[in-house]
């Protein structure tokens, strides 16, 4: 059960950084810039961070807008190829 609810959580956290960056991923998925395939290695990328607190407190501070990722993100690759319009 710890393994779903880690999971559930870091698929919340990759969309809500998505949707920081303005970024919309059932509509990247829709237009074909992102499979559903990069989609599962996203979250599983994000499960493996060290510090999901400290995601959750960056996107907190960023009122729900940024231009990029912070640091810690190890996501930063996907998200940049999004918002340039990288097919993936």
């Amino acid at each position: 059960m710890a393994n779903n609810a880690n999971y559930r959580r870091h698929t919340e956290l990759v969309d809500r950084m998505a949707n920081t960056l303005g970024l919309d991923l059932e509509e990247e998925v829709m237009k074909g810039t992102l499979d559903l395939d990069s989609l599962a290695d996203a979250v599983m990328h994000c499960t493996g961070c060290s510090n999901p607190d400290g995601c959750e407190h960056w996107m907190d501070a960023q009122d729900g807008r940024a231009d990029q990722t912070p640091d810690i993100c190890r996501n930063a690759d996907l998200f940049k190829a999004l918002k340039d319009g990288t097919r993936l």
